[in-house]
């Protein structure tokens, strides 16, 4: 009797092929990982698993490390360089991590080259349409649920530039987005606006302003900045331009 039970044990155990190799286990992203998880690659880990943001280029990850580092920071560019997503993707995280205790959007209500007219319905659906990319960003980086949550209590706000001013804004990471649309005067106001234990990023591309000729104060504004060893003013290339090729090849002859 035992040696039957042997030999059926030994039948089934020659039928038993295992999938993959004892040490190992499925990796989701395609190659192997050690059962432990240790030998995973941890920048892959944290693209998919942790939704942290990797630089793509040398001069990305100097503008993460100057957010990191610095309490002003403006980041100029062209277009798809991630100069916005960058900058709310680090303002999630220092709200997530308890750095600051809220969240403050700015942009100027321009219009790229046409006129809307009057648009309907009250101040917030009238100025939606200027505000929708730092929604776009925010959706992407919170969900939709917890983004309405942290706009109705105030933990999240998102305003046009001309409402700032008369406010200091502490323990605020404070995001100042396409400021090529600003006035010198306006991004000067912006600036004066910051506050304790907060961080301000100003973001935009000098070469795409929508006001007429002279009007921004961008370009002005970031060369008197570079000389304060406080700030940092980091300038984003063609070379990083992270959308469709064709925006990079496009740029050089437009």
């Amino acid at each position: 009797m035992a040696k039957r039970t042997h030999r059926s044990a030994q039948v089934e155990n020659s039928r038993v092929r295992a999938l993959m190799p004892e040490a190992m286990v499925w990796d989701p992203l395609g190659g192997t990982a050690s059962s432990c998880g240790r030998d995973v690659d941890d920048q892959r880990r944290d693209r998919s698993y942790i939704r942290r943001i990797r630089p793509h280029s040398d001069n990305q990850s100097l503008l993460m490390d100057a957010v990191e580092t610095r309490n002003l920071v403006l980041a100029l560019g062209p277009a798809g360089t991630g100069k916005t997503y960058i900058a709310v993707a680090k303002a999630v995280e220092a709200l997530e991590s308890g750095s600051v205790g809220r969240i403050i959007l700015s942009r100027p209500a321009v219009e790229a080259g046409e006129s809307l007219g009057f648009l309907p319905g009250a101040m917030e659906d009238k100025l939606a349409p200027y505000l929708r990319p730092l929604y776009d960003a925010l959706n992407d980086r919170l969900g939709a649920k917890k983004l309405r949550q942290m706009l109705a209590d105030g933990t999240i706000e998102i305003a046009p530039v001309a409402y700032m001013r008369g406010r200091t804004l502490n323990n605020s990471f404070i995001v100042i987005d396409e400021a090529q649309n600003c006035t010198y005067g306006q991004i000067k106001m912006m600036l004066t606006r910051l506050g304790w234990n907060s961080t301000m990023v100003l973001t935009g591309d000098p070469d795409q302003t929508d006001l007429l000729p002279g009007l921004s104060g961008l370009r002005d504004i970031a060369s008197r900045l570079e000389s304060l060893e406080d700030v940092s003013v980091i300038r984003l290339r063609e070379s990083d331009i992270v959308r469709h090729p064709l925006v990079a090849s496009m740029l050089t002859v437009i």
